[in-house]
């Protein structure tokens, strides 16, 4: 299971700096985006994927019983999903405006708008 998981970063990252190198700010925002996923992805992967008992401490209990899933991977996980969805968010509206002004998406395009 660990080697699928593997190869999943793996292409995950590479779809996501192809889609870095091309020049359009959409797919750019995208690239990004693929390379969040294959980021938490690898999180995952090395925090040991385990179908252990949830990381919660039991009533009288003075610390977690093993076996149990471990706590760290899964907050910073959810940590940076929340923060990626807000950073691709504002990429997306400043795309949507930049558009609007220029009327493309061509980064070659938009360098040469610079004044």
């Amino acid at each position: 299971m660990t080697a699928l998981f593997a190869v999943t970063v793996g292409v995950l990252y590479a779809a996501g700096l192809y889609l870095v190198m091309r020049r359009s700010v959409v797919k750019l925002v995208m690239g990004l985006a693929l390379l969040g996923h294959a980021a938490n992805l690898l999180i995952f992967t090395v925090g040991r994927l385990s179908r252990d008992g949830a990381p919660i401490v039991a009533a009288g209990a003075e610390r977690l019983v093993p076996p149990h899933a471990d706590p760290v991977p899964q907050a910073l996980v959810l940590t940076a999903i929340v923060i990626g969805f807000g950073v691709q968010a504002f990429a997306l509206v400043l795309v949507k405006r930049a558009h609007r002004e220029t009327g493309t998406d061509d980064l070659d395009a938009l360098r040469s708008t610079d004044s």
